[in-house]
């Protein structure tokens, strides 16, 4: 299987072909859609670079994350790189697992360096994803959702468990009437915060009314923010807010003391994920943890076991509860 397969498969040149594989961006994105398609039906590998590696094959993992950005992926990442420390063993991060292109060519490049395995930070593609790398042979862990993978192992964390705790803090809290600033739809770590916070919500024997959602299309800053001001504008305004990401809630917070708002006397807010970040706000914001760094680890350690040479392993799904952190956000009861 070389080049030349790879070319008629997408009907394209040999030149097209070595700028997707060398200078992606140079190349228009259907054409590079339809060569990285070839790349994967065919399973192609490039075989130039693997010998310089192939003596240290066994010595490398690979951690695929959705954005470094994230505070999340950062410190499941570093959780990895601990893990494999501990075993003496170096780690290959790659960026942009949101983008199916982006991860075929990540794919490519760690299947010619004989990787190990790869840990790979669970997103809405995850599926197709996993699919590939089965396809190339290359072991591989699944971290961040609470979904398990069939033929493999998985780190999830309990999103449903974490909404539950958020709301019914705000609740226990005296809050009846709150706001739930959502991230992408489409994840499903966003759709189980949704389900603990409704349950949350049901368990008090409330209507589900008295839980309003602001979805927003990403868990950044500046969306947050927007979402702050759609909450400014509704009717009857909530008295509290759980927010789907400590980012989204700074940017609400930025927004409420633009609108000259007391956090929490005006609007108690609780965030997600607890980020650096989250203690030293300026309200320090109450969060629910999820444990990244230890998802990484466990992920880690996981792939380690799983390609030991000569080691039997049965496939584990373990799953991590978050913690409710509780700071000075949401520490006045609501207005009357």
């Amino acid at each position: 299987m070389g080049v030349k397969d790879v070319a008629r498969e997408a009907g394209v040149s040999l030149g097209t072909v070595s700028n997707v594989l060398n200078r992606p961006e140079i190349v228009a994105e259907p054409t590079r859609a339809r060569v990285l398609d070839a790349i994967d039906t065919l399973g192609y590998v490039r075989g130039e670079g693997a010998r310089p590696l192939r003596g240290l094959a066994s010595r490398v993992i690979a951690v695929l994350v959705l954005d470094l950005g994230d505070p999340f992926c950062t410190a499941l990442a570093t959780g990895v790189e601990e893990a494999a420390r501990e075993a003496g063993l170096g780690v290959l991060v790659c960026t942009g697992a949101r983008d199916p292109a982006e991860t075929a060519r990540h794919l490519a490049l760690l299947a010619s360096h004989q990787v190990r395995g790869a840990v790979l930070t669970s997103g809405e593609g995850t599926g197709r994803t996993a699919a590939a790398f089965r396809r190339h042979a290359v072991p591989f862990v699944v971290a961040g959702r609470n979904a398990p993978q069939p033929g493999a192992c998985s780190v999830g964390i309990d999103d449903v468990a974490g909404g539950h705790a958020a709301v019914r803090h705000l609740l226990e809290r005296g809050h009846r009437s709150i706001a739930h600033v959502s991230g992408p739809g489409l994840l499903q770590q966003v759709r189980d915060r949704h389900r603990g916070a409704l349950g949350a919500v049901r368990e008090a024997g409330l209507p589900a009314a008295c839980l309003r959602e602001l979805p927003c299309p990403a868990p950044t800053v500046g969306a947050g923010r927007d979402a702050g001001h759609r909450l400014l504008g509704l009717p009857d305004r909530p008295t509290a807010v759980f927010c789907g990401s400590d980012l989204l809630a700074l940017g609400v917070l930025q927004a409420l003391y633009e609108a000259g708002l007391r956090v929490p006397e005006d609007i108690a807010v609780v965030g997600y994920d607890d980020v650096e970040s989250a203690a030293s706000a300026v309200v320090p914001l109450t969060s629910v943890r999820r444990p990244a760094a230890a998802a990484g680890r466990q992920a880690g350690r996981l792939l380690l076991a799983d390609t030991a040479p000569g080691a039997g392993h049965e496939h584990a799904h373990v799953v991590l509860r978050p913690e409710l952190v509780v700071r000075r956000s949401t520490m006045a009861a609501p207005a009357r």
